[in-house]
């Protein structure tokens, strides 16, 4: 693995699926997990997501650091871009949590970019079914 941040073996697997829990929860767009430990040997996972509008992408970040510190008691080592919130990067260290706008994300395409990175499956993590637009609206 790479960071030595977090002691037990899966931890890093278990706060990005955490993130992905909390953004869910707050219905985050399309979330996906890089697994970029061999491409980078710091940094374990990417975890990336995204919100339709500022309010959302500031709503997902709130509630990813709630559930990773409620799972695992652990908060973000940093927190970037949270002023203008079209792209808010959370630093856990052994995993980078990136809320885009949904245009941002589409622009910088990080998946695109580290698309060499095999991806962990977050199916189980993430509510199944339609969302319906009074929800989106919320």
């Amino acid at each position: 693995m790479g960071a030595p941040i977090g002691d037990e073996p899966g931890e890093s697997t278990a706060l990005a699926l955490a993130a992905v829990r909390g953004a869910d929860a707050k219905l985050g767009e399309e979330p996906v997990v890089l697994d970029v430990a061999e491409l980078l040997g710091v940094i374990d996972y990417f975890v990336i997501i995204a919100g339709r509008n500022a309010r959302q992408v500031s709503s997902i970040v709130e509630a990813v650091e709630e559930e990773v510190k409620k799972e695992l008691g652990r908060g973000p080592l940093r927190i970037e871009g949270h002023r203008e919130p079209s792209w808010v990067l959370m630093d856990y260290g052994d995993v980078v949590v990136h809320v885009f706008l949904e245009e941002t994300r589409r622009f910088y395409d990080l998946e695109h970019l580290w698309s060499s990175a095999p991806r962990l499956d977050v199916s189980s993590s993430v509510t199944t079914g339609p969302r319906t637009k009074s929800a989106l609206e919320a």
